[in-house]
């Protein structure tokens, strides 16, 4: 779950604008696209995930959704859920019935759904690479490279929907030959979410076992 949530952020951000001389196409397209997410209140977004494993040459897809209100987020899984106050993380395991609590400790190395509008302009090289339609949709691609060469990842490759100016799918490849791909499937902006959604209710998972590892 770690890795899909330092990744999910990559979804739905194209906010990893570097102080450096950049693309100046990529420039304005990533500006557009930031500026409009930077805009809603709340967002949520069904996805899927494509796990292609270099090695082994085995593929695994997972779908789920993400909730993002400020700094607070929810990831639901088909078999887990990861919800987050900015103050506390509360991970369950459904098929387990057991919550597993944990203090929220901001890592500067990763990035979760709720950064997905603060990591603007950090540590990344950006380069447009091209254009091209995709079932009736007009895709621009950009193509990220870390300035920080110890990350897990080398490469991501944003495709951005040109009229929507919003993020239709990030492929992330990492240094073990490993490949993900992640697809928007539908994307809601400012939903109604309460800010209490963002915690885990006990009472609504009668016999649950809490983990507390605070």
């Amino acid at each position: 779950m770690k890795k899909v949530t330092l990744l999910l952020g990559l979804i739905l951000c194209v906010s990893f604008i570097s102080r450096a001389q950049q693309d100046p196409k990529a420039t304005q397209i990533l500006n557009g696209v930031s500026a409009k997410y930077k805009s809603y209140t709340s967002v949520k977004a069904d996805f899927s995930i494509k796990i292609e494993n270099g090695q082994n040459k085995t593929t695994d897809t997972q779908t789920g959704t993400l909730y993002v209100k400020g700094n607070k987020y929810k990831v639901n899984l088909k078999n887990q859920e990861v919800t987050s106050d900015n103050t506390t993380v509360w991970t369950y395991i459904k098929e387990a019935n057991e919550v597993q609590v944990n203090s929220y400790e901001p890592d500067e190395n990763s990035i979760t759904p709720s950064q997905i509008f603060t990591i603007y302009e950090k540590n990344f090289i950006y380069a447009f690479m091209e254009e091209k339609t995709v079932n009736g949709k007009v895709l621009q691609y950009i193509e990220l490279t870390p300035n920080d060469k110890s990350k897990p990842y080398f490469k991501i490759r944003l495709g951005i929907d040109k009229t929507a100016k919003t993020v239709q799918n990030a492929i992330v490849f990492d240094k073990n030959g490993n490949r993900y791909t992640y697809e928007i499937k539908a994307f809601t902006p400012n939903p109604a979410i309460a800010d209490s959604f963002f915690t885990f209710d006990t009472k609504a998972h009668p016999g649950v076992e809490v983990v507390d590892l605070r």
